[in-house]
């Protein structure tokens, strides 16, 4: 096995280390840099880098991977694992989604080291990162004021990649098409394949979302024998597939009163919420247009007409079967021991 090379710094088998990966510098000449843990084997095996906040506010990543790094379990035997707990230290720094440049990072793939400010940090992550690797997990949260059920998005269509979803252990994957700009897009010429982790909201900790996202990314690393695997009977869901999921909108604005919650299973017609004037009047109700489980909603209890309020993802399986399944997730993840492990 040779030594593995990113920005500069070379990284032996066996060993791991602590990183800073130099982006750019504000106007007080002050270096940015981009944070990296590198975890190798001794012997060989693929690669896999674990990234969070390509999107400033989408702090649970953070956590997970802070969490990874700490866990004394977590001993790497074969192959590399590249930790990258902030991609965008800029959005981090001014807790916001967007680069100084006002670019989504996220849509700037592959990027130029001559482009924009966005353009040269997406390039750069691609180079000195995603293209040591065959493999890689995104990991994401809602938007401000919206949180998302623990969800793997994922190219379905790659059987390998479908795969790696299921071994994620999550209970709703949704077949999700490429954007334009998108790190997973870029990633297809490198031949990386990528997993997109959603759970959580903008700007806050979810523990659920923590603790699934950590116990996931082990899934992973096991399934592609990277670490040992435990001994004893490791207890999983089933995952279940949404090949299309649409938002339901509001008709009306005004103060919001919701009537159903993250994982709730709905059928066509169900009341998801009320919409009512500041003196109490209920002008409109908010129903579902198809059966599904909600999937993502917006938490704050205002809305103006044509805001997206309820996320309905579309299953081939019966919904209660999901429903069960995202239940028996909120049980094995339950807080009954301390916030550190997994």
């Amino acid at each position: 096995m040779e030594n593995l090379e990113i920005g500069g710094y070379q990284i032996a088998p066996g060993e791991t280390r602590s990183i800073e990966l130099a982006a750019a510098k504000l106007y007080t000449d002050t270096e940015i840099c981009i944070p990296v843990h590198v975890m190798r084997g001794k012997k060989p095996g693929p690669n896999l880098f674990v990234s969070a906040a390509v999107h400033g506010d989408e702090l649970n990543g953070i956590e997970i991977i802070r969490r990874l790094i700490q866990l004394k379990t977590l001993k790497v035997t074969a192959g590399s694992l590249i930790l990258v707990p902030m991609v965008n230290v800029y959005g981090v720094l001014n807790q916001s989604r967007y680069m100084p440049d006002r670019r989504d990072l996220n849509r700037s793939f592959p990027g130029s080291p001559r482009g924009s400010l966005a353009g040269r940090v997406a390039n750069l992550f691609l180079e000195e990162i995603v293209s040591h690797c065959e493999y890689g997990i995104d990991l994401h949260t809602g938007a401000v004021h919206r949180s998302n059920l623990p969800q793997i998005r994922a190219d379905l269509s790659d059987a390998e990649t479908k795969e790696l979803a299921e071994v994620f252990n999550v209970p709703v994957i949704l077949n999700s098409d490429l954007r334009d700009g998108s790190l997973r897009e870029a990633s297809i010429d490198l031949d990386t394949r990528i997993l997109l982790y959603e759970a959580g909201e903008a700007l806050r900790f979810n523990e659920l979302s923590i603790r699934a996202g950590v116990k996931g990314v082990l899934n992973v690393l096991q399934h592609l024998g990277m670490v040992k695997r435990k001994q004893g009977r490791k207890k999983s869901i089933t995952p279940f597939t949404a090949n299309t999921s649409s938002w339901v909108r509001a008709n009306s604005s005004g103060i919001v009163h919701d009537l159903k919650h993250l994982g709730d299973q709905v059928s066509k017609g169900t009341p998801l919420a009320e919409i009512g004037s500041p003196f109490g009047e209920v002008m409109d109700t908010v129903v579902a247009h198809k059966p599904g489980i909600i999937i993502g909603k917006q938490n704050i209890p205002l809305v103006q007409e044509g805001d997206a309020m309820f996320h309905i993802a579309f299953f081939s399986e019966s919904d209660s079967e999901v429903a069960e399944t995202i239940d028996a997730m909120h049980e094995s993840l339950a807080p009954d021991h301390q916030p550190g492990s997994p």
